[in-house]
């Protein structure tokens, strides 16, 4: 086997049987693949899903899956990451869809660029027709991130810095021998369950960079992130605008006194004051999910005024087999 594709889900049993049909409809490298796929507290049928595909292949890749009753993405991770046997690591989210050529581009930019230790693909929303028509608004008040997934660097290959783009971890992968440079995720930084914060993956990638990984960003390894309408409304912008804006301020401690820069009181208050009297609503819904924002920047900073726990740790042995 060449490659590992590790998935951690958390009561997503009808979504995760959509991202593992993707997989298997999907070109394969003679190398060899297989599915890792750590269930973290599910209370659903993701168990019995994966029992089932275990126990009957059927041609398919073939699986192992483990059990993390600690509940967090960070501690699923942590504990699926010294599993890993294979030379090549990818990471695909429980809520995602591979494209046909996802596997074969993995290993074949792993072989193009062997000086590249991190690898980062596109992912796009997996639009269906039934969103509202102001997420495809691209005017002055268009709502920035959307609360649905984008990495989209453009068609062409290249390198990536720090300073031009940080990928999360949903179309990410590596090669496995840097798991044991970098370390697990941060525990205090991941989401639990479905909330909303979360930036375990972007401390991940920055801790790699900074220990020299290299990162290539490949546009021909795709995954389509499910897009919920549900999280398509006004409450839910706002609430995930001010997570994460709050989990993004902790990225950087270092650059961050731990108080409320004054400027931030000021942009509270031009934001709120501009919603307030907004009619239109374009514009209302605009200066609020950014006044949301201004109010998690503003938790960010006083969050860090306490002390912030070391990176998470692998669990089980704490290396991973080449």
């Amino acid at each position: 086997m060449l490659l590992t594709v590790l998935i951690c889900t958390h009561d997503r049993a009808p979504l995760l049987h959509k991202v593992l049909e993707s997989l298997n409809a999907a070109l394969r490298p003679e190398e060899g693949v297989e599915l890792l796929v750590i269930a973290n507290n599910c209370s659903d049928e993701t168990h019995d899903l994966l029992d089932d595909y275990v126990q009957d292949p059927a041609g398919r890749i073939p699986m192992r899956w483990l059990a993390e009753p600690q509940a967090g993405k960070s501690y699923a991770l942590n504990f699926g990451l010294p599993h890993v046997r294979t030379p090549l690591l990818a990471f695909v989210d429980d809520d995602h869809r591979v494209d046909q050529n996802f596997l074969v581009s993995i290993c074949r930019a792993a072989a193009d660029f062997p000086d590249s230790a991190l690898f980062c693909g596109r992912i796009l929303p997996d639009w269906d027709g039934r969103e509202p028509a102001w997420v495809h608004e691209a005017g002055p008040y268009r709502i920035y991130p959307l609360p649905v997934p984008r990495f989209d660097q453009g068609d062409t290959g290249c390198d990536l810095t720090a300073e031009r783009a940080v990928p999360g971890g949903g179309n990410l992968f590596l090669r496995t021998e840097w798991v044991r440079r970098i370390g697990g995720f941060a525990t205090d930084m991941g989401s639990s369950g479905h909330d909303l914060g979360g930036a375990e993956d972007l401390d991940w990638v920055l801790r790699a960079m900074g220990l020299g990984a290299r990162l290539r960003y490949v546009p021909e390894v795709v995954q389509y992130h499910y897009v919920d309408t549900s999280r398509l409304t006004l409450d839910y912008l706002m609430r995930k605008a001010y997570k994460r804006t709050a989990s993004i301020i902790r990225l950087h401690p270092e650059s961050h006194t731990g108080s409320i820069p004054r400027y931030l009181y000021r942009k509270i208050v031009t934001y709120g004051f501009k919603a307030a009297l907004s009619l239109r609503t374009d514009r209302r819904r605009y200066y609020l999910v950014r006044t949301a924002a201004a109010l998690g920047e503003a938790a960010g900073h006083i969050g860090l005024r306490r002390a912030r726990p070391a990176p998470g740790q692998l669990s089980g042995s704490d290396k991973c087999s080449d």
